[in-house]
């Protein structure tokens, strides 16, 4: 039996380049950035915009991006547990998938036993810009976790076994 946390729940996704991430990118001449981010969603997840549309009071955070020239927009939505597995199964269907998309997953917010499994271990991966900070911000921010949980996820350090 895995642990799981039927309260909250956070999406993200595989990008073609072997990074963590979360769905968006640039947006077209004409568009709002909430304009973009909802076409985005559709693109990359298949998400249905009608049942779970991104507003302005989803906003999280902004960074700017010197090197780009670009601002980073970061929006949380926030659904209904249950409609997590609708969201699921959709995103197999998005246009993206399989391409620029190589799937969606769920975020493990837990710790295990162990100290390091879940939340911790998942926190070394490869992350794509500054989405690491994104998910750890969104989490502490939306009270799905506390600074002292994210604190000690990420100075957690994996316990190895005695191979004798």
């Amino acid at each position: 039996m895995f642990p799981q946390n039927k309260t909250h729940g956070a999406k993200m996704q595989m990008r073609f380049d072997g990074y963590i991430g979360f769905p968006g990118g640039l947006i077209d001449d004409g568009e709002s950035v909430v304009q973009g981010l909802n076409r985005e969603l559709v693109e990359e997840m298949n998400l249905d915009i009608v049942k779970f549309p991104v507003k302005d009071d989803d906003f999280v955070t902004a960074h700017f991006c010197p090197n780009k020239n670009i601002c980073l927009n970061f929006y949380a939505k926030e659904v209904l547990y249950e409609d997590i597995k609708l969201i699921e199964s959709s995103s197999m269907r998005a246009g993206d998938h399989g391409s620029e998309v190589l799937g969606t997953f769920r975020v493990p917010l837990y710790t295990m036993g162990d100290g390091y499994r879940g939340f911790p271990a998942f926190l070394a991966n490869n992350f794509a810009g500054n989405s690491k900070q994104q998910l750890t911000y969104s989490l502490v921010h939306l009270g799905i976790m506390s600074a002292q949980e994210i604190d000690e996820s990420e100075k957690a350090k994996p316990l190895h076994m005695d191979s004798n």
